[in-house]
């Protein structure tokens, strides 16, 4: 295995479940009860995660724990920019979805001049910030840090002075805001959102390929749509939430299941082909919790069979390159 170079990010302070951060693990033991070599056969990077700051009671109840996520955040950004840096694919697997925003950062600090496609297959569009946010759980804000978003047309709250800093820190990362834009965003499986992302989703018309959309037209077509939108693009990063599963198929297994989800072999399909391109230069997995799921360790077992996959596709399309 020599293309890919794994990224464990354990850090679930940004979750409003706890148990996330059990995830990368879970995964790593069905690969061992399959005497499977897998994260051995390439290095292993581990991120350094504030998972102590749970036992705080939070001074930032509009973003939780946004201090030390910010911590999280840079050191998630540096490790991940470092291994593309040396020419591998950063295959990340993390704890809770607010991670992504680290991952992402640290792509572009990579790659500052590049333009990034961003295909978020996930049952939540995580767009909130401190503004329009109705939990402070900061797994729901990663899109909007990434977009520098503070969607002020749709504001309910009021965050602090405190707050709004670290907000517009994490924004501002590495002098590159926005990281990502809105034109080269596309959502697969959502299917759970608020108003204020919903009016985002809207009016900047980022693309949603629902669950019923992909069955109707069938993946092949929907992906190829997806990547003619993307073409632009120089290449692109997948981050998969595994509650775009339906947890009454696969497991209640994560912190915020959502009914009516895909299949595996749907999200397996959607991903192989996106990888097929030959465009995407990192993968992220997340979300999987181990101590809600209500069938033993079902979603990692489910998890790591998707994970196997890929990886295999993965090295197929760097071999054609």
């Amino acid at each position: 295995m020599h293309t890919i170079q794994f990224i464990i990010n354990e850090s679930e302070i940004t979750a409003g479940t706890r148990g996330a951060s059990l995830g990368p693990r879970a995964v790593e033991i069905e690969a061992l009860k399959k005497n499977d070599d897998l994260f051995v056969r390439a290095p292993v990077h581990t991120v350094a995660h504030r998972n102590n700051a749970l036992y705080d009671r939070t001074r930032f109840p509009l973003a939780k724990r946004i201090d030390a996520y910010s911590e999280v955040f840079a050191d998630a950004a540096r490790v991940v920019a470092d291994v593309m840096d040396s020419g591998y694919f950063p295959l990340v697997i993390s704890g809770d979805h607010g991670n992504a925003a680290g991952t992402i950062a640290g792509l572009k600090m990579s790659r500052p001049e590049q333009r990034m496609g961003v295909i978020w297959i996930d049952a939540h569009a995580d767009m909130h910030s401190p503004y329009t946010t109705p939990s402070g759980n900061m797994h729901g804000m990663p899109l909007a840090i990434c977009l520098n978003e503070d969607n002020e047309n749709s504001r309910i709250n009021d965050p602090d002075s405190e707050t709004s800093g670290y907000w517009n820190n994490l924004k501002a990362f590495g002098d590159i805001a926005p990281k990502i834009n809105y034109e080269d965003l596309v959502f697969f499986g959502v299917r759970d959102v608020e108003e204020p992302e919903v009016q985002l989703m809207q009016e900047r018309k980022v693309p949603n390929y629902t669950v019923d959309m992909v069955k109707k037209r069938g993946v092949k077509k929907c992906v190829a749509e997806v990547l003619d939108k993307l073409k632009d693009c120089d290449y692109i990063y997948v981050s998969f939430d595994v509650d775009s599963m339906d947890p009454n198929i696969v497991s209640k297994g994560t912190g915020t299941p959502v009914k009516n989800g895909f299949r595996p072999a749907a999200v397996l399909e959607i991903m192989q082909l996106i990888i097929a391109s030959g465009k995407v230069a990192c993968l992220e997995i997340v979300e999987v919790n181990p101590l809600l799921d209500n069938k033993g360790n079902e979603m990692a077992r489910t998890t790591y069979n998707i994970l196997k996959e890929l990886i295999h596709s993965i090295e197929k399309a760097a071999s054609q390159r």
